[in-house]
C-alpha cells in the first residue's frame, strides 16, 4: 500500500517545517504548499512575501519533498481583510487569525488539497487532533505545551477539517522542535516567532484602515459613566475595550475603555474594576466535541488568546446562540472577540462574542 500524502502549509516558519520533517519521519508522502496572501510579494512579515517562499522552498528542499506556491490573496482580501475593515467600523473588535483559520488554511487549501490528490493537510499549529469512537466525533485538543498552546484559534474546525488535519506539533515544546530542525539541518531552526497580525506588520491597525480601507474615523467625545465630557476621541476605530494607552485625558485615576457606542459616537471610560464582569453572549458557534448544545453544560472558557481558561457555565440560547457565565468576573470581554469552551483537554466549542 502506498504511504498517506500529506499537504503541509509551510509559511517558513520553524512550526511548519517541523511539521514536515516529522510526518516525513513518520512514512508520510510529503509536499509543501506556502500560501501567497498578499499582492506585495516583496514586503517582509507578509504571509507569503519573498523571504517566507524562498525559506520554504529551501526547507522543502533540504527535505526533497515538492514545493508549491498557491495564490490565496483574492480569497484572503475578501474573507479576512475586508471583514477585519467592516467588524472594526461596526465598532467590533475582530480576530482575522480565526477567519483566516475557518477560510483560507482550514478551507480553500484543504479543497486545494484534496482535488490535488492529499489525504490530509497539516500545519505546524500546537495543538492535537483525536478521534472518539464512542461518540464518532473527531476531536480538537489542546497542546501539550501550554505555554504555546493555539487550540483557541482553531475552534472553528469543522468535522470534515478535523478528519484530513495532521497536528504533528502538538506533543512537543518549541525549544525541543527548534533543536529537532537544527539537528535536521533547516536553515530556519532559530528563526523568530511571528507576532503582528500579518497585514499589519507594523501593528498600526488604525492607518491599515485608512489606506485599505477607506475608513476616516469620525471624532467624538470621551465620556465617563455619568455622561459628563472627559475630552475628546480620535474616533470608535481607534480604542478597544480595555484600552488605557493614548487616551489623552487627565484624571485623578487612571481610566479605561469600557465600551464603545455606535450609535452616539462616544467612547465610554471609567476604571479598571468596572471592566469585569460574569456574562457574555456568542455566536456564530461552532460545536467540535458535541453535536450541538441542548442544556447548560459546566466548561472552562477564555476570551483571549493569552488568557488563562476560567470556570463558566454555557447556556443554549435561541437562534444558536450561547449565554456563557463565569464563576468568576472577567476582564474587558470585547465584542468581536472569540470565547473558546474547553472540556479538559478537548475544545467543546466557540464563538464570537457579540454581547
Amino acid at each position: 500500500m502506498s504511504p498517506k500524502h500529506v499537504c503541509v502549509a509551510m509559511s517558513g516558519g520553524v512550526d511548519s517545517a517541523g511539521a514536515a520533517l516529522l510526518l516525513q519521519r513518520l512514512g508520510y508522502k510529503v509536499s509543501g504548499v506556502t500560501l501567497r496572501l498578499h499582492a506585495y510579494k516583496d514586503r517582509p512579515g507578509l504571509c507569503g512575501s519573498a523571504d517566507d517562499i524562498e525559506t520554504a522552498r529551501a526547507v522543502a528542499a533540504r527535505l526533497g519533498i515538492s514545493h508549491t506556491v498557491l495564490d490565496l490573496s483574492n480569497l484572503f482580501q475578501t474573507a479576512v481583510m475586508d471583514r477585519f475593515v467592516s467588524e472594526y467600523v461596526s465598532g467590533r473588535t475582530p480576530n482575522p487569525c480565526i477567519d483566516c483559520n475557518r477560510e483560507i488554511k482550514f478551507g480553500a487549501l484543504l479543497d486545494w488539497a484534496l482535488a490535488h490528490g492529499a489525504d490530509f493537510i497539516a500545519t505546524g499549529h500546537y495543538a492535537r487532533v483525536d478521534y472518539d469512537k464512542s461518540t464518532g466525533r473527531w476531536l480538537l485538543l489542546r497542546g501539550q505545551d501550554p505555554k504555546k498552546d493555539q487550540s483557541y484559534v482553531l475552534y472553528q474546525l469543522t468535522q470534515r477539517q478535523l478528519a484530513h488535519l495532521l497536528l504533528p506539533v502538538g506533543t512537543y515544546e518549541k525549544p525541543a522542535l527548534r533543536a529537532l530542525a537544527r539537528e535536521a539541518g533547516l536553515d530556519n531552526a532559530d528563526k523568530a516567532d511571528s507576532q503582528d497580525i500579518c497585514f499589519v506588520p507594523d501593528g498600526d491597525y488604525v492607518a491599515f484602515l485608512r489606506r485599505y480601507g477607506g475608513v476616516k474615523p469620525v471624532p467624538g467625545d470621551f465620556v465617563d459613566q455619568a455622561g459628563h465630557v472627559l475630552g475628546r476621541h480620535k474616533g470608535l476605530e481607534c480604542y478597544t475595550t480595555g484600552q488605557r494607552k493614548g487616551l489623552g485625558v487627565s484624571a485623578d485615576t487612571p481610566l479605561y475603555v469600557l465600551r464603545k457606542e455606535l450609535d452616539t459616537g462616544r467612547v465610554i471610560l471609567g476604571p479598571n474594576s468596572d471592566l469585569f464582569t460574569r456574562e457574555l453572549t456568542a455566536e456564530r458557534i461552532n460545536w467540535i466535541s458535541i453535536p450541538e448544545l441542548t442544556a447548560p453544560m459546566s466548561v472552562t472558557a477564555k476570551t483571549r488568546y493569552s488568557q488563562r481558561e476560567a470556570s463558566a457555565v454555557a447556556e443554549p440560547l435561541p437562534g444558536g446562540r450561547i449565554h456563557v457565565v463565569f464563576e468568576e468576573p472577567q476582564r474587558a470581554i470585547t465584542a468581536g472577540q472569540a470565547v473558546v469552551l474547553y472540556d479538559g483537554e478537548r475544545v467543546v466549542g466557540g464563538g464570537t462574542i457579540c454581547g
